[in-house]
């Protein structure tokens, strides 16, 4: 990892360094919107024409039916079975205290407005199963959508070898899956988000993915054919600041664990204690050999950095404005420093809180916002399964008691049709 000194940096080099790696997206959209387009029009014979090409799937089913689904899930280790039970509980537990709660109000005499939450009815869940395949994306995505009462969960994932991992198999029927699809990257997306012969269209799509996978989605969500999506989505990210009082081997493993992600991830650590750079570099160099995902772990480090800062003060002025998607805060008074934090996407506060844990099972769900757009959003929620519906009743006194604002306001802004829609009525 590269090594700075915020002291020394001007604000133009500071703000470089903080940049995230710019994706040519007309570059990315030019291979993508054919494959969309194709699916939209062609349907099947398109969805399973790209994923021979990109995954080598060479059935002629797409759909795994629920007697497949079951029959891999009964292979499922014991261990395993048991981890990812625990899992969901904690998950579920967290959750389930999300629901948001519906009110009714009278804002005047005679005029009653009421909110009202319900369930997204189609939702489509997209679950990375390329290089590795993400059970608990399955339960992240899996139990908020279950609590929100949705009717219809549709998951789409790579199937290696016709055969579906058990693990997911499992953990998709624990979320109640209705439907489960052996397609993954862009043609996934554009199964969901526009439907085909086998598949009828989901509302929302959520879930990570490649760039192309990411590219698929921004496209369907602007497509009037297409669906709406749960958020955009890069590379994964974390930051981590640190003091004097920090364990670099839990810096440096907190580092690695996330920059094993893939080549695009970067990692960051921000410390006011010079010597801790030194034995955190020694670290990462000594636990990076015995990882097997090193070499995505070794392109990852070249892009990020440690970043020499004057005060801990100085080190959340530069993460809020950073955002980072994982926050952890490795430093003496962590309880108190998080109370600075206002962009983050999930932080982690203390030394024996790794963004691992989150990544898993803690409770909070790991689908973040990444690139930034912590500053506006949060992470995937029950909320983002449901939708509200606002709902008025007017009696004709309340009508009156409101006219004269309605009035004024529409002739102001020349619309005198709407003021006649009130005048008509007294």
């Amino acid at each position: 990892m590269k090594i700075f000194y915020n002291d020394i940096l001007t604000n133009e080099k500071r703000e470089k360094l903080f940049s995230r790696e710019k994706i040519s997206n007309e570059e990315l959209y030019s291979v993508i919107q054919p494959i969309l387009n194709d699916v939209k029009k062609n349907g099947n014979n398109a969805v399973l024409k790209y994923a021979k090409k990109y995954d080598n799937y060479d059935s002629s089913q797409i759909l795994i039916t629920n007697k497949e689904l079951k029959s891999a899930a009964n292979k499922i280790d014991t261990e395993l079975k048991k981890v990812i039970n625990k899992a969901y509980t904690q998950i579920y537990k967290f959750h389930k205290c999300q629901k948001p709660k519906n009110y009714k109000i009278q804002t005047i005499a005679g005029v009653t407005c009421r909110r009202e939450f319900f369930s997204i009815e189609n939702v489509g869940l997209y679950i990375p199963g390329g290089n590795t395949v993400l059970i608990s994306t399955m339960l992240m995505l899996g139990i908020p959508a279950k609590i929100a009462k949705c009717k219809r969960i549709v998951v789409c994932s790579v199937v290696k070898d016709n055969e579906i991992n058990s693990g997911l198999a499992y953990a998709a029927l624990k979320c109640g899956v209705n439907e489960f699809y052996a397609i993954g990257g862009a043609q996934g997306i554009a199964m969901m988000a526009f439907g085909t012969e086998t598949i009828k269209k989901v509302d929302k799509i959520f879930g990570p993915g490649n760039q192309y996978v990411t590219a698929a989605k921004n496209l369907v969500s602007i497509d009037d054919d297409g669906c709406i999506i749960d958020m955009p989505a890069g590379p994964s990210e974390v930051l981590i600041i640190a003091d004097e009082f920090a364990d670099p081997c839990f810096i440096a493993a907190d580092l690695l664990s996330q920059a094993e992600h893939g080549n695009d991830s970067q990692v960051i650590l921000l410390t006011t204690d010079e010597k801790l750079i030194t034995k955190v570099t020694e670290a990462i160099t000594k636990q990076l050999k015995i990882l097997p995902r090193n070499s995505f772990a070794e392109n990852s480090l070249k892009k990020s950095f440690i970043l020499l800062v004057n005060s801990i003060k100085e080190a959340v002025a530069l993460s809020n404005n950073y955002a980072p998607e994982h926050l952890i805060i490795n430093t003496k008074n962590a309880v108190k420093v998080s109370s600075q934090i206002k962009n983050a996407g999930s932080v982690f506060i203390g030394a024996y809180s790794p963004e691992s844990a989150g990544d898993y099972t803690s409770g909070p769900n790991h689908s973040l916002p990444t690139n930034g757009y912590a500053k506006a959003t949060g992470g995937v929620s029950v909320e983002s399964f449901l939708k509200p519906i606002t709902f008025q009743t007017l009696t004709k006194r309340g009508l009156k008691r409101i006219s004269n604002t309605v009035i004024k306001l529409a002739e102001a802004e020349n619309l005198e049709a709407h003021a006649n829609a009130i005048k008509i009525r007294l």
